[in-house]
């Protein structure tokens, strides 16, 4: 499917944000709802020892969902009972290491393995994961736990251009591989056709999913949205159980919003749904799948997106291209960005540019040619804000490199979060600094992007204002000519108070 920038940035952030959210509540798990003003962070810990900015089950059951629809799109043979087994084969091999597999899944797991015993453990089939969940349902009445929604986001940007009747349905089906229950089916497609939604235009609306199901469910199901309305997450004591998982995470979502909008409402939604307390992982990650696709992967602060990993060994830009590939719907795209090995300046002039910060000598202002120089300068830090190729990066560490969606038009509707993302970099750059880092801040030219964030740093570092530190930079960068849009971010900024 064909998408507009701001809904690649949209699809691009359903993951990230999901982790996000769940490597925010993973250090909180169990435990009791948090007061009004206690600062969230992603410091880990929690009842599973997990490190600052790990996640945990929830995104680590999404991943493989992911990676097993993006697969079937790049094979038109592939159907999508191909892709259930693919998926359950991954997650009996993640469960087999894993630190934290909710109680339910576990059991569904274990007793697949059985019914597959006699070809192999490693030849588990979707039918048989099926089977178990019933068989569970039917034994015990009570197979309504959280942990199908917590995983079920990649499906709705598998879906972005079929009928949301189709998505409905194939929620339900993914679900019943551990989760038969309706309640759990339901869910899952009630914040999938969500998610859908807001990629394709922007707006969160859980009840866009309503008139897909029975007229006596879509009654009740209405009657849950409108108490989470009127509560908060720390109302919901039961928030294992799937009904109260997706108020608590519909709950934060409502309730932040009422005061905040854009990237801000994304970061105070997901800490509304921790200090809720208890399941605190689970009911953050499903909030930000949802969150995510609708204000994107560039409403995400680098501050969560900088040490973000977990379970197979991926961070938060593996999740931003599987979300962005699985959206476009074309499967992994090796020669485009951002899979492209190299991303191709050649036909620019002028990106050599290399001139020290006027205000700060540690930090360096180029073009994208001047990647080539950072070594010998002792760059260990970078702050990108074009495309780079996977093997355009000079040796930092993966989490000394900021990277930053902003487009160079002064057209607002061009960026999702201009004035956000621009200072989103230029506060990178500032902790870069604290820890001692040299910092290399580049776009393609050093004409528009790095100034500007360059600009926005030198405002803070000398207490000036934001322009006043623009005619400083223009002393060591006379092409440096912000566009309008930026040059409107620029004044709106006076300065560190």
């Amino acid at each position: 499917m064909k998408l507009t920038p701001l809904q690649n940035d949209r699809a691009a952030g359903v993951l990230v944000a999901l982790a996000a959210g769940d490597a925010l509540g993973a250090g909180y798990e169990f435990g009791a709802p948090l007061p009004d003003g206690v600062e969230v962070t992603m410091k880990g810990g929690g009842p599973f020892g997990f490190a600052p900015a790990e996640w945990t089950d929830d995104t680590s059951m999404a991943i493989p969902i992911a990676q097993a629809l993006l697969e079937s799109a790049s094979d038109a043979g592939a159907p999508f009972p191909a892709a259930l087994t693919t998926i359950v084969r991954a997650w009996t091999s993640w469960a087999a290491e894993a630190r934290d597999v909710g109680a339910q899944t576990s059991a569904v797991i274990a007793a697949a393995g059985r019914l597959a015993s006699d070809a192999g453990r490693s030849k588990v089939r979707a039918a048989d994961f099926s089977a178990a969940a019933a068989d569970f349902h039917a034994r015990t009445g009570r197979s309504a736990g959280n942990g199908s929604l917590m995983r079920t986001a990649p499906l709705a940007l598998a879906y972005l251009d079929r009928d949301p009747a189709e998505l409905m349905a194939a929620a339900g089906v993914l679900s019943a591989l551990t989760h038969a229950d309706p309640d759990a089916q339901e869910a899952c497609g009630l914040w999938c056709v969500a998610i859908r939604a807001a990629v394709l235009t922007g707006r969160i609306d859980v009840r866009a999913g309503l008139p897909l199901v029975s007229a006596e469910r879509a009654a009740l199901w209405l009657e849950r949205i409108e108490v989470a309305e009127r509560s908060r997450p720390r109302n919901f004591t039961n928030n294992g159980w799937v009904v109260e998982a997706f108020q608590g995470a519909w709950s934060a979502i409502h309730f932040a919003g009422l005061s905040a909008s854009g990237p801000a409402h994304l970061r105070a939604a997901l800490k509304e749904a921790v200090r809720g307390g208890r399941d605190t992982d689970t009911v953050a990650a499903i909030a930000g799948g949802l969150l995510g696709a609708a204000y994107g992967y560039t409403a995400v602060p680098f501050e969560w997106r900088r040490r973000l990993h977990g379970w197979p060994g991926l961070r938060a830009r593996d999740l931003m291209m599987l979300g962005m590939e699985l959206g476009r719907g074309e499967g992994r795209r090796p020669m485009s960005w951002p899979r492209a090995e190299r991303q191709d300046y050649s036909m620019w002039s002028r990106t050599d540019a290399l001139v020290q910060h006027p205000q700060d000598a540690g930090v360096w202002l180029g073009g994208v040619g001047s990647l080539a120089r950072a070594a010998d300068l002792g760059i260990d830090a970078l702050v990108s804000l074009c495309r780079l190729g996977t093997l355009d990066v000079p040796g930092v560490a993966p989490e000394d490199h900021a990277t930053f969606w902003i487009i160079d038009s002064p057209v607002a509707e061009d960026n999702a979060h201009a004035a956000f993302v621009l200072g989103d970099a230029a506060a990178a750059v500032e902790r870069f600094r604290a820890e001692g880092k040299t910092v290399l801040l580049h776009c393609v030219r050093a004409e528009s992007r790095t100034p500007t964030v360059a600009a926005l740093y030198g405002a803070g570092v000398a207490r000036i204002t934001a322009l006043e530190a623009l005619k400083d930079l223009r002393q060591v960068l006379p092409g440096a000519r912000p566009n309008e849009l930026f040059m409107e971010v620029l004044t709106n900024n006076t300065g560190a108070a």
